[in-house]
């Protein structure tokens, strides 16, 4: 039987899948406009119905397949109303070596006998989110066609690294589009404000802000649920996002563990049926989330292993049930994970309460006026039996991250090394022995001064981020990807800045509305 009773409670009709709000599941949409439109009018996120069973004899055709065809498979069981054609077009256009630097997309490699990486990071960012967004423009151009009547689509993006870049990549000189995104100016890493601040494309801008991540993306909120898009329909558009709010987001992520499991399957890592585990480090939930909504469909997953760096909201409310934002924020060196509003945590609540569209409610209208809240005893049962979460410190990330290139000759980012630390945590306390894949969310070069000091175990200065790029492949013989070293010849295009309340005013400016 399926995880979690969510299945029947919310089971549709047909074949035809809906998505339903979080916080009033009485507002059902269609996939086009579930992506689209982003988030529901009441600040509600997007779920499906019901999942699509995976049996163990599609899976092991999925495993046949190359990666556009597994993402095509699984998009369609969600995607009802885009045509098979459409669905085709969207997919490989976003999967090739055109895009990728490697025909398997995202690639398992094999760490030691019972740990593998699920390499994430081999698009034009070079980091996790290109395997969204890469899709997402696509799907979001095919849906507007179904249902946005001609409005041109303005995509708003808080970042914490990331998804900045993916999302201008991904948006740039799409038709009917304009993308704006934010960021932490004191929240990223030097090379991944150079890759938003130089980006090309005559319909994208990018600001900093005066504040951190979770500023940003509650300001995008408030944005979007306000009522500033009155004015904007009267112009002929509408907003959406491309954070993983948005279900375009999320569903392409998916994909990526059933893919893993294949690549397993072919290698003759494990038998049809056995369990897998998967580390994701995380900030906003999204990336995991995706791993246990493949479990709902039949993936067989044993543990989901939350990874956080000191910002350890999650691990406490794994650890605890009590979910409290109202802590000190720390800038570390994994500044993805810097964020203390994990905004898909809402969606794994509305399953876990069996669809309580009212529970999910209160408990966010909780968080936003008193910062915290508490979830009941047969709730944080249910997330034990499909969760452990662990955290580590920047040092811990830093020997964790020296210990496995001085053991394996291989080179990690910092979330991944903080995965990896919380991964060895984990079997520690549990004694699992479960082969474990851990998702590798960017190339080690995007954060080229916090690895360069991790691999020489001390403190790395230099003039510039390029001279730490150089220093690293010095230090290393790794490459570095291509799309990373054309950065140099990149002369900054965006220098905005607005104060963390001033998001609404920056993009009346920009709209001029």
């Amino acid at each position: 039987m399926p995880i979690g009773s969510c299945n029947l409670i919310c089971e549709g009709t047909g074949n035809d899948m809906e998505f339903i709000s979080t916080r009033d599941k009485s507002k059902r949409v269609t996939a086009a406009q579930a992506i689209v439109q982003g988030i529901s009018e009441e600040g509600g996120l997007f779920v499906p119905e019901k999942f699509p069973q995976i049996s163990a004899e599609q899976l092991d055709k999925l495993a046949g397949m190359a990666y556009p065809q597994r993402a095509e498979y699984i998009l369609s069981e969600f995607l009802t109303d885009f045509t098979r054609a459409e669905l085709y077009e969207c997919v490989n256009g976003a999967y090739n070596e055109r895009t990728f630097d490697t025909r398997y997309i995202a690639p398992t490699v094999k760490l030691s006998d019972t740990t593998y990486l699920l390499e994430l990071w081999h698009g034009p960012t070079a980091a996790f989110k290109d395997m969204a967004l890469q899709l997402l423009p696509r799907l979001m151009s095919t849906s507007a066609k179904k249902v946005a009547d001609g409005k041109k689509i303005v995509i708003l993006v808080a970042t914490s690294g990331d998804t900045g870049k993916a999302a201008l990549e991904g948006f740039k000189d799409v038709e009917n589009t304009e993308i704006i995104v934010f960021y932490p100016e004191k929240g990223v890493s030097p090379m991944q404000k150079l890759q938003m601040v130089s980006q090309e494309g005559g319909n994208v801008h990018v600001c900093g802000i005066d504040g951190n991540f979770d500023d940003a993306q509650s300001g995008v909120k408030q944005i979007f649920t306000g009522s500033m898009k009155n004015q904007l329909a009267q112009k002929g558009m509408m907003y959406s996002s491309a954070n993983s709010i948005n279900w375009g987001r999320l569903a392409p992520q998916i994909v990526y563990y059933f893919s893993a499991y294949c690549d397993l399957l072919n290698n003759e890592e494990i038998a049809l049926g056995d369990k897998v585990n998967f580390v994701v480090p995380t900030g906003n939930f999204g990336n995991i989330l995706a791993a246990y909504y493949a479990k709902k469909m039949g993936l067989p997953v044993g543990k989901l292993i939350c990874a956080s760096n000191s910002n350890r909201v999650l691990t406490d409310f794994f650890k605890t049930g009590s979910y409290d934002r109202n802590r000190d924020f720390h800038v570390t060196k994994s500044p993805s994970m810097d964020i203390l509003i994990s905004s898909n945590l809402e969606r794994l609540l509305f399953d876990l309460y069996e669809c309580d569209d009212k529970a999910v409610a209160a408990l966010m209208e909780q968080l936003k006026n008193e910062g915290n809240y508490t979830v009941s005893q047969a709730v944080k049962a249910k997330a034990d039996e499909f969760f452990w979460g662990g955290c580590c410190s920047d040092k811990e990330t830093a020997d964790e991250l020296k210990d496995c290139f001085d053991r394996y000759g291989y080179l990690m980012d910092t979330h991944t090394a903080v995965a990896l630390k919380v991964y060895r945590d984990y079997v520690k306390e549990s004694g699992d022995s479960t082969k474990t894949v851990i998702a590798s969310t960017a190339n080690p070069y995007k954060f080229s001064g916090a690895v360069l000091s991790a691999v020489r175990g001390q403190d790395v200065k230099a003039d510039s981020d390029f001279e730490l790029v150089d220093m690293l492949e010095q230090a290393t013989k790794c490459p570095v990807p291509e799309n990373l070293a054309s950065l140099r010849s990149k002369a900054a295009r965006f220098t905005d800045s607005c104060a963390k309340d001033g998001l609404e005013s920056y993009v009346k400016g920009i709209l001029g509305l």
